[in-house]
């Protein structure tokens, strides 16, 4: 890779979150080593005036800020990154802020660990709610029931580009990242964890993710049943278990279990025989 070119991107797709972006910014700029990271902010049709102006401030002052008709997060994501340079790819919402050692750690882990596509950490809130949440290892059955990993994770850009990036046309917005996450677990991506606070989640009063569990939850899980089914279907898990390697079988049992036997696994939690749905 070209030394003069980053390390990594962060992408800030932005809606109307004006009056926090500059948060946003400045925590990323508390990585003293510059050369390492790039900006990239994508304004998805911000119709807030303070945000218009936030924004045209920022351009002025040398930020890259690019514009595109509201699309949605999937779309501001997806166009941030293909505007970016960098080797691996951070998308950070304009309302939450990261710690500079994420930048440090997830560049030294992907650096030395070719086989590791994803990097992610524990998160510390603030705003509406105060708190530390320890995400914990990957867990295939624990993905495959929702999404636990927050979009705010280091990739590598290779991965997006093989995966054709986040869906544009889910029909509920904000969970796309766990669409991202799962087709990643689900084509043989390797994710690892780093138990630390990386990052700082801002929690409003009223935000997308709430609104979504409570009016298009079975929505979504449809959408994404029909998506992958390719991956869940009983004929094609038998056919990975005749045909497949000894890890490709392992997998393929663990999607059995977590799409045929959803609720023995959460028997199983209830009743603490298991620990977060790990049965492997």
């Amino acid at each position: 890779m070209n030394p003069l070119l980053p390390k990594i991107s962060i992408i800030i797709p932005c809606y109307n979150h004006g009056k926090y972006i500059r948060e946003a910014i400045e925590s990323v700029e508390l990585c003293s080593d510059k050369s390492l990271y790039e900006i990239v902010i994508m304004n998805d049709g911000s119709t807030d005036q303070f945000t218009i102006e936030e924004l045209q401030s920022l351009s002025n002052e040398g930020y890259q800020v690019f514009h595109q008709a509201n699309q949605g997060l999937g779309a501001a994501r997806n166009n941030a990154i293909k505007k970016t340079k960098g080797e691996y790819i951070l998308p950070l919402d304009s309302d939450n802020k990261i710690l500079a050692e994420y930048i440090y750690e997830s560049i030294k882990i992907l650096d030395k660990k070719k086989e590791i596509a994803m990097v992610y950490g524990d998160l510390e809130y603030f705003g509406g709610k105060e708190g530390i949440h320890r995400t914990g290892e990957f867990n295939l059955q624990k993905m495959m029931i929702g999404n636990y990993i927050d979009a705010c994770a280091v990739f590598r850009k290779s991965a997006w580009e093989a995966l054709g990036g986040y869906d544009e046309k889910m029909p509920v917005m904000g969970m796309e990242d766990w669409d991202f996450w799962l087709n990643m677990a689900l084509h043989g991506y390797e994710f690892y964890y780093v138990p630390k606070i990386l990052f700082q989640y801002r929690v409003l009063n009223q935000s997308m993710l709430s609104s979504i569990h409570s009016n298009n939850s079975v929505v979504l899980e449809m959408y994404m049943q029909k998506k992958h089914e390719k991956y869940l279907n009983r004929n094609h898990l038998n056919e990975v278990l005749l045909k497949a390697g000894e890890k490709n079988k392992k997998l393929a049992i663990k999607f059995f279990i977590a799409l045929y036997f959803p609720g023995l696994l959460d028997f199983l939690v209830r009743k603490k025989i298991i620990k977060n749905h790990e049965i492997f």
